[in-house]
């Protein structure tokens, strides 16, 4: 047996084999993973450009390397300089800690390697999968225990899709929408086999359209390129005060669609904004998707948790009413990445997406790869399933309400600093604000900056949070508000903070705060000085 083939067979594993160097490997692997999310630095301050530099080789071994060389390696290189995003100073983003058991689980998920496209390379796991929707779908629509016991494990039925994140999510309720809406007709074999083309003139549509409000997840955008109707299809209502779609301008948008004899996929409500968390008024959404008979679909990526939460669940009211929604688990749930799952109010809708094939996906068949956009995919559904278990209902509310009880001290702390100006209050769990150079903070708050005075302070916040972001210290990103000045609406940088790590303490905050001052007056006095 040559070298290399004696390295091959030494990376696989035989059953029986518990060697004490794959021991070794994983206690490493384990000591450095602890090392990292116990850190305190987010990341170093090495810049982006001096890390191009180190990783531009494109060429590929010809030998083969041992596992404790490349490990070692990888924490050297490339560990080091990667974002610590469980840091609770690191409230910038839609990522944050994780629960500990969701290490061991993800090793027990890749040892096992079923594959959920199909029950023959996964059996109880599909059906796992199976109930860990169900639980989901309960949450958001309550249906009676009589409508579970008929569905969660009936291979005609779909009460959700499990898949890689909020944006597949949102292009499958969209191709959804669009087959049931341009499905079979008198003759005419549906848009999936037809196309779209061919389904706008049987149907006598000039085009196809989505509409939803302004700060609709770029996700959409997507859908509409992916979809074939085009972004410029995609219509964005505006938003009111704060930042929730226009009730009356989404009517007209409706009106207008009829009137010119287009074809609505669907209409989209946002349960949680990315720019500041806004909610929009879903109860009101539904009703008006109702009376056009449009599929209605809520992008709940981020707020969907606030199901759990006694407190805060009337934030929410209407979104059972919806056709479809999206959840995210790497965000509120509080597992890792790559974890999405569209929940579906009737348990057929996804039949006019469904494929078959002949060697696998047969039509009666529970294989979930049937009605689905991906195909072979990782058992993460065993986290979902994991998560629900063990932080439970109430485990997931008192995340729910700490979070947002530390958007609303962040929010205190930043009307309390005169250096600050805050942007509106926060509705859940992300907030917006930006500092204020001296001499303008008398007039912030009187409505008498200028567009010359806001520009000034765009480039302050920008420079501000490009440094606190390199420094490493500590980070929050940035976002573009409009915001209504002296009755007109203008686009200005905001900070953009997020509260959801459960890490993250007052103190915390404090901090973040106390640096970006520290950071904005440095370049107020740097600013200052003659040239």
């Amino acid at each position: 047996m040559n070298q290399i083939e004696h390295r091959l067979k030494r990376l696989f594993v035989e059953p029986g084999d518990g060697s004490a160097g794959a021991a070794a490997e994983l206690t490493k692997v384990s000591a450095i993973a602890e090392s990292f999310v116990e850190g305190v630095e987010i990341t170093t301050d090495s810049d982006l450009e001096t890390l191009m530099r180190r990783f531009n080789s494109s060429e590929i071994p010809e030998g083969t390397m041992d596992f404790a060389s490349y490990i070692e390696y990888v924490n050297e290189q490339v560990i080091p300089h990667s974002i610590h995003t469980s840091s609770p100073l690191f409230i910038g983003h839609m990522t944050s800690a994780l629960p500990k058991f969701v290490s061991s689980l993800e090793m027990l998920t890749t040892a096992m390697n079923q594959n959920l496209v199909k029950v023959e390379t996964s059996k109880a796991m599909t059906l796992y999968e199976r109930q860990a929707l169900a639980m989901m779908h309960r949450l958001v629509y309550d249906f009676p225990d009589e409508f579970y016991a008929e569905n969660v494990q009936s291979s005609d039925s779909t009460l959700g899709i499990v898949v890689s994140g909020g944006t597949l999510a949102n292009v499958t309720a969209l191709w959804c929408a669009r087959n049931s809406s341009l499905g079979p007709c008198d003759g005419f074999a549906g848009i999936e086999k037809e196309g779209l083309v061919a389904a706008m003139r049987f149907y006598g549509y000039e085009k196809s359209v989505i509409i939803g409000s302004r700060l609709m997840h770029y996700s959409f955008k997507k859908a509409a390129d992916l979809l074939g109707i085009g972004v410029e299809s995609l219509i964005d209502v505006p938003v009111d005060r704060n930042n929730r779609i226009d009730l009356a301008a989404l009517r007209q948008a409706v009106r207008d669609c009829q009137m010119q004899n287009q074809h609505i996929s669907a209409i989209v409500g946002v349960a949680g904004t990315t720019d500041c968390g806004s909610i929009d008024s879903l109860l009101q959404m539904a009703e008006i998707a109702r009376e056009a008979q449009v599929h209605f679909h809520v992008d709940a990526a981020w707020g969907g948790p606030l199901l759990f939460s006694e407190q805060h669940r009337h934030k929410l009211a209407g979104i059972e009413l919806a056709d479809s929604v999206t959840i995210d688990g790497h965000k509120q749930l509080y597992l890792p990445m790559g974890m999405g799952m569209l929940m579906l109010r009737s348990p057929l809708s996804a039949r006019s997406i469904e494929k078959h094939a002949r060697y696998i996906i047969r039509p009666n068949s529970l294989d979930l790869g049937k009605r689905a956009m991906e195909g072979s995919r990782p058992n993460t559904s065993l986290l979902y399933h994991a998560a629900l278990n063990i932080i439970g209902r109430r485990g997931y509310e008192f995340l729910i309400d700490e979070g947002i009880r530390k958007a609303r001290y962040m929010a205190a702390a930043i009307r309390a600093l005169p250096e600050f100006e805050l942007l509106g209050e926060p509705e859940i769990n992300i907030l917006n604000y930006r500092f204020v150079p001296a001499h303008l903070r008398e007039r912030a708050p009187l409505d008498q900056l200028t567009e010359s005075d806001d520009l000034l302070i765009d480039s302050l916040n920008k420079r501000l949070q490009k440094i606190q972001r390199q420094a490493g210290r500590s980070f929050v990103s940035r976002t573009t508000l409009n915001v209504v000045r002296r009755g007109e609406d203008r686009p200005i940088i905001a900070l953009r903070a997020v509260l959801a790590n459960p890490l993250t303490t007052e103190s915390d905050v404090d901090a973040v705060l106390k640096d970006q001052i520290e950071i904005a007056n440095q370049l107020s006095i740097a600013s200052s000085q003659p040239a």
